[in-house]
């Protein structure tokens, strides 16, 4: 509805620790039934972020919104139990001398008969109803997260915050917990924000992403946006392996082994980086581009030779040590193909899939 505002908002946040800025100037909002992920390495302030918005640490200025209600300034503060925020954490914190509908209906209000609907409800909503009377101890890892995310969402919190919460799951059953649990906060219509330092987590859950480093949120948008369109060559960086080609622009166009690259906006002189991930790396077997797999956009074929050819699973990651300047680029080719070291092999690289950054030292 138009003028509604975000179930949360956070402007220009700062946090000083030590003199130094670890969060520094971050804002945002998130909808109901929204997903933003807050990514970056260790240490870029994600975690201090979600600990001022919960209420158990204070910013030293900016302001935090629910529903268009002011609830954190810097004179201003809502106690932590008072602003309809749940918590989920990777350690799921469930008390061991508690069942689980013990644990579930932990702090709710209301009459014995309402709290036993309520977690009951839950309960079903995350296939743990049977496990009602069990113990924690007696659930495997993923179903005590199940459990975790059930009392989080008993009291019915406008707002879900995560802080790495599957990291302590295997790959496989992490992949599965993820997908119920975004199903059951969707349902719920809750805002979600969620803290992870991997990319792949962001892109499968996150409706947004919004990536931090040094405290500073870097850019902001859908997956599909941050992926393809980078803001510079640690944001591509972040998310996959890239190859990096160095250039002088002369004329908006940068001269490589490769052939022309446009740098359009770029000053005459300016020393660049050329970035691109190793599936944009092709293999010209005739050196024309009229291969099994022809790509117009390609260029200028231009030779390596085989350092090392994996097999990977789904895929083959070959490196090559290039001619033009005994560096090493990597690419990945579908299935299985393994050439062997010392091979030369002539390469050609999606002009489309290129991305043109002016160099930092």
């Amino acid at each position: 509805m138009a003028g509604t505002p975000p179930r949360l908002e956070i402007r220009n946040i700062v946090r000083r620790f030590g003199g130094r800025n670890v969060v520094d100037g971050v804002s945002l909002q998130v909808q109901p039934g929204q997903v933003t992920c807050l990514l970056g390495p260790s240490g870029c302030g994600k975690s201090t972020t979600l600990r001022i918005i919960a209420g158990v640490d204070m910013q030293n200025s900016g302001e935090i919104y629910v529903d268009g209600k002011l609830v954190c300034d810097t004179i201003h503060r809502v106690p932590p139990e008072g602003r309809g925020i749940g918590l989920m954490f990777q350690d799921f914190a469930l008390f061991p001398h508690l069942t689980i509908a013990q644990n579930v209906a932990f702090g709710l209000k209301g009459s014995a008969a309402q709290k036993r609907a309520r977690v009951e409800e839950l309960l079903s909503r995350v296939g743990l109803l049977h496990y009602a009377e069990e113990h924690p101890h007696q659930l495997s890892g993923g179903e005590q997260q199940r459990v975790a995310l059930a009392r989080a969402l008993a009291p019915r919190p406008r707002i879900m915050l995560m802080d790495e919460p599957f990291s302590g799951l295997d790959n496989r059953l992490r992949d599965d917990i993820r997908d119920e649990t975004l199903a059951v906060l969707k349902e719920e219509g809750t805002a979600v924000l969620l803290v992870t330092h991997e990319p792949d987590e962001a892109m499968r859950m996150a409706d947004e992403i919004a990536l931090m480093r040094d405290g500073r949120i870097v850019q902001q948008g859908a997956p599909y946006n941050i992926y393809n369109t980078p803001v510079d060559r640690a944001a591509a960086a972040f998310f996959s392996d890239i190859n990096v080609i160095q250039g002088t622009v002369r004329g908006a166009l940068t001269e490589t082994a490769f052939g022309q690259f446009l740098a359009p906006g770029v000053p005459d002189g300016t020393e660049v980086d050329i970035v691109f991930r190793p599936q944009h790396l092709k293999i010209d077997f005739d050196r024309s581009g009229k291969g099994p797999n022809p790509t117009p956009l390609a260029g200028v074929p231009a030779r390596g030779v085989v350092e090392r050819a994996r097999f990977m699973g789904r895929e083959s990651l070959v490196e090559f040590r290039m001619d033009f300047d005994g560096s090493i680029l990597k690419a990945t080719v579908p299935s299985v193909f393994l050439p062997k070291p010392g091979t030369p092999l002539w390469l050609t690289v999606r002009r489309e899939r290129c991305f043109v950054f002016p160099r930092k030292e």
